[in-house]
């Protein structure tokens, strides 16, 4: 055989080994298209997205799987990543575990009889997620009950986090926005102010305050009071202004008197900056006095407690962050993750590798799983279906099911799914759901009217991710009405 001839015999049966492979594929393909009911099939259909956009599994819990197309293809899941850092934290710390934040003094320090503390007040943060600014209020108030007036310097110990604060800017470009507010070690009612409108009937005009009354923060308003009847809520856009250590909202649009009462939240200050002035105010606002500063330093070895706050348990803290979707306490709790199991400072790497160590500890697979911040927040995030779907199956089984379940959105009744098939399905689902400008995701337990429970898991990303919502909807209601 000639060197031409043989080159031609090679190329003949590389043609033949391409098209060999091509019809595998499309095989492949065609098994699986072929796999989904046709309730299923049909309902991915409608959204005119291609099958590539998809990672979805549908099966029993503890069960068959029913359902699946591109089920190990890794996609970015949104908030859904939500479910991985809770179940995590569930998981290591317990349902039980609490956050305290602590007032201190020095051993040798006392009150004189007006009042005066002698020497710095300490303030020991752990990282509460959920301390809010009543909080804050609460504790503070039992300092003027143990007879102190006056303060000279808070020293806050930030040691317990390394440097893990964000640029608010970085995510959108809407630094103002509560969703993207840095985590912190003090974290106070998530360092946003609430700016509230309240209607002045008579003047048919609104009034306009910030809560809290932070020097520096200031509203211009210009909404328009509508008069009539309640038919919508608030049209009403804000700027936000800094200029130097102030800040200037200022509000447009009109909003309907008869509607009442409305609120907006926005970031005007970084956590630290936020915490400080937060304090100053409220210890003003309960008649106290400070003379120094608010600053960051260790606390004396010897230093005695003078008044502590405890978060709610942490099965209470997921609820809250899993069905409003809350992005900062799920940084705060990735931070206490690492925390808490060894790592001091805290860091975000820290916490993301004590979230895989744990998945894999528990025969989930995380090769490729990519958690960026632990939120869902970010574009780089990666997992699958098949990945999410093994982890609620795990969950399922643990003595900790129903906390976790517990935090999910109830279907037409709570958090992100309350305004989601609110007829006859309503309660008949415990889902997280997420949602980014290319990639539309929801994941987590249905139940049947028959009595069986299913597991969901649906990643889509694609520029036009968003009609991947009534695909949803259909899927779930078709499992409930098994």
């Amino acid at each position: 055989m000639s060197y031409i001839q043989m080159l031609m015999v090679l190329a003949r049966w590389r043609a033949q080994a391409i098209v060999l492979l091509l019809l595998m594929f499309l095989a492949n393909m065609a098994v699986q298209a072929q796999s989904l009911p046709a309730e299923v099939s049909r309902a991915w259909s409608n959204t005119g997205l291609p099958d590539t956009s998809l990672s979805m599994v549908i099966e029993e819990v503890g069960g068959a799987r029913l359902a699946a197309l591109g089920s190990s293809d890794l996609k970015n899941p949104a908030s859904v990543m939500k479910l991985l850092t809770t179940w995590s934290a569930l998981s290591e710390l317990g349902p039980d575990f609490v956050w305290r934040t602590t007032f201190l003094m020095d051993a040798n320090a006392v009150v004189n009889d007006n009042g005066g503390l002698s020497g710095p007040l300490y303030l020991r943060p752990s990282g509460d997620p959920l301390f809010l600014l009543q909080d804050l209020w609460r504790l503070m108030r039992e300092l003027r009950l143990r007879g102190i007036t006056e303060i000279s310097d808070i020293v806050i110990d930030r040691s317990k986090f390394g440097d893990i604060a964000i640029n608010p800017d970085d995510f959108d470009g809407k630094g103002d926005r509560p969703y993207n507010a840095s985590p912190d070690i003090l974290m106070v009612g998530f360092g946003a102010v609430r700016l509230v409108f309240t209607p002045d009937i008579n003047r048919q005009r609104w009034r306009a305050f910030v809560d809290p009354p932070i020097a520096g923060v200031k509203i211009d308003s210009n909404v328009r009071y509508r008069s009539g009847s309640c038919r919508s809520g608030p049209q009403v856009s804000a700027q936000t202004i800094t200029a130097g250590d102030q800040v200037s909202f200022r509000i447009s649009g009109e909003a309907t008197g008869s509607c009442g009462e409305f609120d907006l939240y926005r970031l005007a200050f970084s956590q630290s900056d936020f915490a400080a002035k937060a304090l100053k105010s409220m210890w003003t606002e309960l008649g106290g006095q400070m003379t120094g500063t608010v600053k960051e330093g260790p606390i004396a070895p010897d230093a005695v407690p003078l008044a502590a706050h405890e978060s709610p348990p942490l099965a209470e803290v997921i609820r809250v962050v899993n069905k409003s979707s809350n992005n900062v306490m799920t940084r705060v709790l990735l931070l206490t993750l690492a925390s808490e199991l060894g790592q001091r400072p805290a860091t975000v790497e820290g916490g993301v590798q004590r979230v895989l160590q744990t998945l894999n500890s528990q025969g989930i697979e995380t090769n490729g799983v990519v958690i960026e911040n632990g939120s869902g927040l970010a574009r780089r995030s990666r997992i699958s279906a098949d990945q999410v779907a093994k982890m609620l199956q795990v969950a399922w089984r643990s003595p900790a099911m129903p906390e976790y379940v517990s935090s999910l959105a109830i279907l037409g009744t709570d958090g992100t799914l309350r305004r989601r098939l609110r007829g006859d399905a309503r309660g008949y689902a415990h889902m997280k759901t997420g949602a980014l400008r290319d990639s539309r995701a929801i994941a987590g337990y249905v139940l049947s009217q028959s009595g069986k429970r299913y597991v969901f898991v649906s990643l889509v990303n694609n520029p036009q991710a968003f009609k991947a919502r009534d695909f949803e909807n259909q899927v779930v209601d078709w499992l409930i009405s098994r």
